[in-house]
């Protein structure tokens, strides 16, 4: 297989897919009236523009084993994992409290506006953290649909939904681990490792590889393999998303600067500073994680972090990660040209800076 790959023009297909599938639920749903048109409205915005990883992970996952003969269904399945994305997102941002994402209303804050625009009666705020609830429910609902219904026969597909059944309960059930650590107020580094690992880590990228490898006739060797790569490279990817959460530009990131402090996101990161800062500064972080802050708070918190030695840390972490990932891809027995791809993927995440 070729490892040259037009990236955009991947990125507009699983777009394109997504788009398909988004008008054919909206024909479904017609009947219903102009509020479930507001609804899937809003499922458009909440999969439009993003890199797209884990499609592009489904699509090389399943070329690792063979090559496609349908690649427009194997396009839908791996669209299928951007809906599950979706759909994360939309309830995180909700348990986040957040205001925006990916420069937009998050999908809590556009229902509230929407209700205060229109005067309706009762509360806006839940108003719209219900919107959120059920649109993240109708696009996690959709994700299983679109790969169900992908095209492919149903003895390939089959081997992927268990799959795809385990991520979804890893990273729901990951999320609540981490809004009990929030709740808390603490967590080690062992904590918050694990829930990087189940929140994030596994449903971004190991998972997925190991849909698309399943959809492809992949054996148990190739999911382990794969999963080798994947789930060190998930955990670096979201070590360097745990970074741009505090270090980020809000003009790229489209998130407020410091977005994870404010939040109060018991990161891997802010637990190695928490630990190696000197008392009266880990006092200082711990006590600010979750309020309001000003972007010179927000400075001052950055400054305690860097002068701990966590964000360095945290960068050598990510390194030692993808070297082990690379490890684990070059040990591996799949296609040449997937592999060169993988490789290629792996410095997008890890390098990223949005």
């Amino acid at each position: 297989m070729d490892a040259t790959w037009d990236v955009e023009g991947f990125r507009s297909r699983v777009q394109a897919a997504l788009t398909d599938a988004l008008d054919g639920q909206a024909e479904r749903l017609s009947p219903l009236g102009a509020d479930a048109e507001r609804l899937v409205a809003q499922a458009r915005t909440s999969v439009a523009g993003g890199k797209m990883f884990r499609a592009s992970f489904g699509w090389w996952g399943y070329r690792a084993v063979a090559a496609p003969t349908d690649e427009d269904a194997v396009i839908r399945a791996c669209a299928s994992l951007e809906l599950l994305h979706a759909s994360a997102l939309v309830h995180d941002d909700l348990m986040d409290a957040s205001d925006t994402r990916r420069g937009n209303p998050a999908t809590h804050r556009h229902f509230e506006s929407e209700h205060r625009a229109s005067g309706w009666r009762g509360n806006p705020e839940q108003y719209g953290a219900a919107g959120a609830i059920l649109l993240g429910d109708l696009l996690l609902s959709w994700s299983e649909e679109l790969l169900r219904r992908c095209g492919l026969p149903f003895d390939a597909v089959y081997p992927a939904l268990a799959v795809f059944d385990l991520c979804r309960s890893e990273v729901i059930t990951g999320q609540f681990l981490d809004v009990s650590v929030q709740a808390r107020g603490r967590a080690d580094v062992d904590t918050a490792m694990t829930v990087l690992r189940y929140k994030s880590a596994k449903y971004s990228i190991e998972r997925p590889l190991q849909i698309g490898a399943a959809l492809s006739g992949g054996t148990q060797q190739h999911l382990a393999e794969l999963s080798a790569f994947g789930l060190p490279l998930g955990e670096a990817f979201q070590l360097r998303d745990d970074l741009l959460g505090v270090f980020g530009d809000p003009a790229v990131t489209g998130k407020p600067a410091g977005d994870d402090l404010i939040e109060g996101k018991r990161t891997v990161l802010v637990a190695l500073a928490l630990d190696a800062a000197p008392p009266a500064d880990a006092a200082k972080l711990d006590a600010a994680l979750g309020t309001r802050l000003s972007v010179a708070e927000v400075e001052r918190l950055r400054t305690i972090i860097d002068e701990s030695g966590a964000h360095e840390q945290v960068e050598q972490v990510i390194e030692h990660l993808a070297d082990l990932a690379l490890t684990g891809l070059d040990k591996a027995d799949i296609d040449d040209g997937a592999r060169e791809a993988l490789r290629g993927l792996a410095g997008a995440v890890t390098q990223r800076v949005v």
